[in-house]
Parts: structure tokens; C-alpha cells; sequence
């Protein structure tokens, strides 16, 4: 038996990076998995790929359509939809003095708005369904300060204290908030060279590798599949039962200090 065995997810920003390993990690624990991001051919071949257990729609996250969208393909392919993990966001790099507004507003619409309306459009179908959980991908730079990512950062903090007052406020629903906050994970996202195709793809995690191990304790950028894992953690039942409202640090030691060694 799988740990998901019964249970439909919505899985945004699924086409690649941590949603892709969420959506193939959570088909194979059982569940039935609803696809969700703007990239329709990776997300198609995806869902095809998955089989029977597998949709994929459109979702742009800023969209409350989109969302309605979601939620019924979900109920209308496999009854109900019971999880959410908001995992779909972007990243821009600029000095906050130079950020032009226009960078500014996507960054938060994608990553804040984006999980509000993804709250809002789905959680009262989890309560519907007797239950479930979200998680709610926040960052290592939800947590504190990183130069260069002010947009993003700010963002992520906003995530969190998303993810707190939810779980305040669906606890008697039985609905389950947590988030997740990861450090250097090696995806598409944070490694960009990973998308020229005529680039180098194990170049590309090298140079990230490098990068990151003057900073993290483990030497060494983190795995999408490593981050889906702890996703299946907070939306098992069987696992995370009694946890809700709480941000979950995957960096490798990263926000633990700094060595002097």
C-alpha cells in the first residue's frame, strides 16, 4: 500500500523541477494527482507518462479561473480533491533600489498571490472531503535575509505567515497547513543553465555544486526528489498527523550558521 493511497493532489508548477518529482513521488504512493502549470507540452507529457492517476491542466496561478478550473477536473477525474501543494513560483535577481515595479508585482503575484488563491479556491473542498492537507512552498530566504532576491524573499516571508494563519484558521476543518523552505535545491529554477539546450546539464549541477559548498554544511546543492520527499511527509496522514502551521527547513544546514572552518 502506498502512503497516498486514496488521496487527490493538486500539484502546481508540476511541469518540472520539485513539482515534477511531488507529482511522479505522489502517483506512486497512490494518489491521484491533478498537474498544474503554464508549461502545457512538459506538463502533458508528464501526465501521460504517470497514466490513469494523472490529469494535467493549465494553471496559471494568478487566475482564479484557472483555479476553478483545477478543483474541477480534480473532483470530476477522481471524486474529490483531498491536498494541495503550492509549489509553482519564480525568481528574479536585481538589487532592490533597481527593481523596476513591473519585476516586483510578478514576483508577487506568482508567489504570494498565487498561494492565497490557491488556498482559497481549494481548501474548502478538502473540508468537503472530510480533510487533508496543503503545503506551501515557501524558501531558505523565507526565513531571512538573502542579498539580490529581495522580491523573492519577500515573498517567501509572506508564504510563511500564509501558512500560519491557514492553519489557524482550517484546524477545525481538519485541514492541515505547513510549508515548506528550501535552500539551493538544483532545478531549473534556481539553475537556469539547466535549460539551454545546447548546454551541459551535469556542467550546469557542478557549477551549482560548487557554488554552494563554500555555503552549505553538506557540501552540496539539494535534489527536487529530496524536497518531494518531505512533501509526502506533511501530506501523508499516516506520517504528520499531529503537525500543522510549522515551516520545514530543507538546506542542508545552510540556515544554521556560518563555519569558520
Amino acid at each position: 500500500m502506498g502512503k497516498l493511497d486514496g488521496r487527490v493532489v493538486i500539484v502546481t508548477g508540476g511541469a518540472r523541477g520539485q513539482g515534477e518529482q511531488e507529482a511522479r513521488l505522489f502517483v506512486a504512493e497512490g494518489a491521484g494527482v491533478v498537474i498544474g502549470d503554464v508549461l502545457d507540452e512538459q506538463g502533458k507529457a508528464l501526465a501521460d507518462e504517470l497514466g490513469q492517476r494523472a490529469r494535467y491542466t493549465r494553471l496559471d496561478v494568478r487566475g482564479e479561473d484557472d483555479w476553478a478550473a483545477a478543483v474541477t477536473l480534480a473532483r470530476e477525474a477522481f471524486g474529490k480533491v483531498d491536498g494541495l501543494v503550492n509549489n509553482a513560483g519564480v525568481l528574479r535577481f536585481n538589487e532592490l533600489v533597481n527593481t523596476p515595479l513591473e519585476e516586483f508585482q510578478e514576483v508577487v503575484q506568482v508567489n504570494q498571490t498565487g498561494v492565497f488563491l490557491g488556498i482559497k479556491a481549494v481548501a474548502p473542498h478538502i473540508a468537503d472531503a472530510g480533510g487533508g492537507t496543503i503545503v506551501n512552498v515557501s524558501s531558505y530566504a523565507g526565513l531571512t535575509g538573502m542579498a539580490y532576491v529581495g522580491a523573492y524573499s519577500a515573498t517567501k516571508h509572506a508564504v510563511v505567515g500564509l501558512t500560519r494563519v491557514a492553519a489557524l484558521e482550517l484546524a477545525r476543518k481538519r485541514v492541515r497547513v505547513n510549508a515548506i523552505c528550501p535552500g539551493a535545491i538544483d532545478t531549473p529554477m534556481s539553475n537556469p543553465g539547466l535549460l539551454d539546450p545546447a548546454g551541459d546539464p551535469g556542467r550546469a549541477s557542478r557549477g551549482l555544486d560548487k557554488l554552494y559548498r563554500k555555503h552549505v554544511p553538506l557540501g552540496r546543492a539539494g535534489r527536487a526528489e529530496e524536497v518531494a520527499r518531505l512533501a509526502l511527509f506533511l501530506t501523508a496522514e499516516e506520517d504528520s498527523a499531529y503537525i500543522t502551521g510549522q515551516p520545514f527547513v530543507i538546506d542542508g544546514g545552510w540556515l544554521a550558521g556560518v563555519s569558520v572552518l
